[in-house]
């Protein structure tokens, strides 16, 4: 597979490494961005280490500076394994 964006998600080198600790993000059922997604809506991230998941799940939980002071995320981030 080819790559051309270096932000592409998932690095060249790594993509055919097996990754089996991953991410799960979702929606809480009262969000309504669910209306726009849809009920089925989750995107996840896998990682060759736990290490390397758990500390990503801690960027992701970080309230990141781009958010207005009034503004509240409400993504749910669970830790998986396959």
């Amino acid at each position: 597979m080819d790559y051309c964006h270096q932000h592409n998600l998932v690095d060249p080198s790594q993509a055919g490494a097996d990754r089996p600790w991953g991410i799960r993000v979702t929606l809480p059922p009262a969000d309504t961005l669910r209306k726009v997604l849809g009920d089925e809506w989750e995107k996840l991230h896998w990682y060759a280490t736990e290490a390397e998941r758990d500390a990503a799940f801690e960027q992701m939980a970080i309230r990141h500076g781009y958010y207005r002071k009034t503004d509240n995320p409400t993504q749910v981030l669970e830790k998986i394994v396959r």
